[in-house]
């Protein structure tokens, strides 16, 4: 838009009406009330406006990091990307079911995913949006969970075939350092100033504790009433969801001490947990459980405020489907490293960022074609990583070995910002 190509007709509006004939139509113009005297500086500093809002348009604006400014120039898209985001090469053949992104001792971006399939793989994620694939690994059974050392040069990897294993990635060499006698849930690894270990959870109604010094021996065993579904690990609090709905915490700045034990105030089996941090502090205070139900909790461990704790609905269908609301699960919840707001993923195939102080949704993507089962940040909060795959949340008969499964990268610093309060 240039200068010259504004045109403005100005009108001089009295108490009565007035009309103007232009290109043969007529315009009637109301005054309904006292004198009215067009400003001309008000519309033509709206032109301004206009102009250089324009200017200012996504291609221009600002972006706060590389991979923010390369999304802004992507334009992947599909019917299987309806949210234009990078597309994740050569994907797992099953579902994803763990997801992580490398520890921010390594300064490049590197994720690790293990699925159904039996297989682990890590690319490296440039900040262009491209990936590129380095490494696989095919175990003996469907992966669980898995999870870096601080370090990077390990990943430890919980399956479904009872054994706990390390890979290191530099030989490229998976070896066994220990076992359960059910499938093996979840994997945790603790750095502490006095202490490393894994921790690992079970169907078998046990969190164990491994020192890397003595592989299968386990250092600790702690029984648990039921099996262990899932479990986050924020030094020095550990949380660990059951099968029966209950929920214990836990204190790891020694030996295990079990602070609190709870049902669960959502009423359906538990999805997902993850641990949150106190924003003045950085020490972590509280965690997010999601469930079958369509709802995430939110709960502070200790707190004099009862009303701090809270539900809210999400993963839910936005219009009556046959005069019901169809309910989805939530699949995984992950806060955002920096901002401490949080993403949720869900059967109906989309994600949602939320900002738990403000109580507000804060971002719903468009819906994918399947349901997400897995998300994660990288260590600076920039990329927002989540797999896309059938969840078996609606039986077999729904299961389709055709479909395709993805992981997309999305660009999410901007869109996770807490809401500002007015």
């Amino acid at each position: 838009l240039t200068f010259d190509e504004i045109t403005i007709t100005v009108w001089k509006i009295d108490d009565s009406t007035k009309k103007e004939t232009e290109d043969n139509k007529t315009y009637e113009l109301k005054k309904e009330t006292g004198k009215a005297v067009f400003c001309f500086k008000i519309f033509f500093d709206l032109c301004l406006s206009i102009m250089f809002s324009s200017l200012t348009s996504s291609a221009l604006r600002p972006t706060s990091t590389p991979f923010a400014a390369a999304a802004a120039l992507s334009s992947s898209a599909g019917a299987h990307n309806p949210n234009k985001d990078f597309e994740v090469v050569q994907p797992p053949d099953d579902t994803v079911q763990a997801l992580k992104f490398s520890p921010p001792a390594l300064a490049q971006n590197f994720l690790v995913s293990g699925s159904w399939d039996n297989v682990l793989r890590v690319w490296e994620v440039k900040q262009d949006g491209s990936t590129e694939p380095k490494a696989e690994q095919r175990i003996q059974g469907p992966v669980m969970q898995v999870d870096w050392s601080d370090d990077g040069t390990k990943i430890f990897v919980a399956s479904a075939d009872r054994q706990v294993r390390v890979w290191d990635v530099s030989s490229n060499q998976v070896a066994t350092i220990g076992q359960h006698d059910q499938t093996v849930s979840t994997c945790n690894w603790v750095h502490s100033p006095t202490y490393s270990c894994l921790i690992t959870g079970s169907w078998d109604k046990t969190v164990k504790f491994w020192d890397m010094r003595t592989p299968n021996t386990p250092a600790g065993v702690v029984s648990m009433p039921e099996r262990v579904y899932f479990v986050d690990v924020l030094y020095p609090m550990g949380v660990a969801c059951l099968a029966n709905r209950e929920i214990k915490i836990y204190k790891l700045d020694g030996q295990p001490v079990e602070v609190k034990s709870m049902e669960s105030p959502l009423k359906y089996q538990t999805r997902c947990v993850s641990i949150f941090k106190d924003k003045t502090n950085g020490a972590p205070v509280g965690y997010a459980v999601g469930s079958l139900e369509g709802r995430v909790a939110i709960q502070y461990v200790e707190t004099v405020d009862p009303k701090a704790n809270f539900t809210f609905k999400c993963h839910r269908s936005p219009e009556l489907v046959n005069g019901f609301q169809e309910i989805y699960s939530v699949n995984d919840v992950a806060f955002h490293p920096q901002h401490g707001t949080l993403a949720t993923v869900g059967s109906d195939g989309r994600y949602s960022f939320w900002d738990k102080d403000a109580r507000t949704k804060l971002k719903m993507s468009e819906k994918l074609q399947n349901s997400i089962t897995r998300c994660c940040f990288n260590k600076t909060g920039d990329i927002f990583a989540y797999a896309v795959g059938y969840d078996w949340s609606k039986g077999h008969e729904f299961h389709n070995p055709q479909t395709k499964n993805y992981i997309f990268l999305h660009a999410c610093f901007e869109d996770l910002k807490p809401r500002v309060k007015k």
